[in-house]
Parts: structure tokens; C-alpha cells; sequence
């Protein structure tokens, strides 16, 4: 009797916890992380006669994402990447180099399919300009608002390939300078990017 009881609970025991096991191998995966290196491309802008442009350069987006159910997520992600602004006055161009940082926060919702996700985002959230050599300059924060789309490519069960376009809107930084004062406008920033991500 006792043998019998001892099997009985070990059985049970073996039952109840391969039991969290089985439920979190079926439960979706409810966060990811993403790493992607990205090409900013921000728009010319000209108005009363000042153009206003920025150098093309690489940066990279680190991302993380929670999604409440199989559709509906949201997003916190942090961009970084270098670039010169350059300002067409009258009496010259002015051009400041300067590290751009961005913390944007966004709703995701995804089209989940075996083998790729397709995903649609919008949200807002700040753009940091810390310009690094010229005197008279101070770092500006700018409101940004952001949109856009892409897909991930499953490449094993949690690794995945993330392929996105990302733009934001926002105004043009003048880092306080004089002579540059009420130049900023309203532009926009495409960043295509491409990286690797980890579902958990």
C-alpha cells in the first residue's frame, strides 16, 4: 500500500510541475527586444530664404515591446546618430555637428502569421540634439512624433529578423544659437532600419 501511494505521488508530482512548463511552451510570447542599425534621412527645409539640411549618416535603435494579446503592444525604443546640420544664411552657411539622440514610446499592433509579422506603429516622444563643437551652442529637446511599419521574419523560435521604416515629425533644432532664432522648422526624418530581435 504504502509502494503504491509513493508512485501515485510521484506520478503527481512529475504531473504538476511539468504543468508551468507545458503552459509557458503554449502561452505567446509576450516581449520582445530588437537591435537594428538604421540610415536617417532627414528632409531640406526652406523658408524665408534659410535652407536648412542634414549630413546622411548610420545610426543604430535598440527597441523593447510588451504585447497584451496576440495583436496589441506597445513600444519604448532609443535611436542615437551623428549628423551636421547646416543652415543657408545670407551671409554664409553655419554647420553644427551634433549627436541626436531619441526616446519615442509607441502603439504597435501586429499581423501575426507562422513564418513573418507585419506591424503597424504610431506614437510620440523626444528628440535630443547635443551639438560637440561649436561655441555659443547649447542642447535643444525637441517633441517628435512618430509613425510606421514593417515586418519580422522568424528566423528560429524566439530569433527574428525586424526590417521597419520609421519617420518622424518634428522641429528643426537651432541649439539656442544667435542668429539662428526663430529658424527652426517643421521637418521630418525617415529612418529605414534593419537588425535582429529576441522573443520572451
Amino acid at each position: 500500500m504504502l509502494q503504491q501511494r509513493t508512485v501515485v505521488g510521484v506520478l503527481l508530482g512529475s504531473l504538476l510541475a511539468s504543468l508551468p512548463a507545458a503552459a509557458q511552451e503554449n502561452a505567446p510570447d509576450k516581449s520582445e527586444i530588437s537591435f537594428e542599425a538604421s540610415l536617417p534621412l532627414v528632409a531640406n527645409t526652406n523658408a524665408n530664404g534659410v535652407q536648412q539640411s542634414s549630413s546622411i549618416n548610420y545610426g543604430f535603435l535598440a527597441g523593447y515591446r510588451y504585447f497584451f494579446n496576440k495583436h496589441s503592444g506597445v513600444e519604448l525604443s532609443y535611436g542615437y546618430s551623428r549628423n551636421t546640420q547646416t543652415y543657408g544664411l545670407a551671409n554664409g552657411s553655419v554647420g553644427v555637428n551634433n549627436n541626436s539622440d531619441e526616446v519615442l514610446a509607441a502603439y504597435v499592433f501586429r499581423f501575426q502569421a507562422k513564418r513573418w509579422t507585419p506591424f503597424l506603429l504610431a506614437g510620440a516622444g523626444g528628440l535630443i540634439f547635443d551639438p560637440r563643437t561649436v561655441a555659443g551652442a547649447s542642447t535643444q529637446v525637441r517633441a517628435g512624433f512618430l509613425y510606421g511599419g514593417g515586418a519580422d521574419f522568424n528566423l528560429k523560435k524566439r530569433i527574428f529578423v525586424r526590417t521597419e521604416y520609421r519617420g518622424v515629425f518634428y522641429n528643426s533644432p537651432t541649439f539656442n544659437m544667435t542668429g539662428l532664432d526663430g529658424l527652426d522648422r517643421f521637418t521630418h526624418r525617415a529612418e529605414p532600419s534593419i537588425g535582429f530581435g529576441y522573443k520572451f
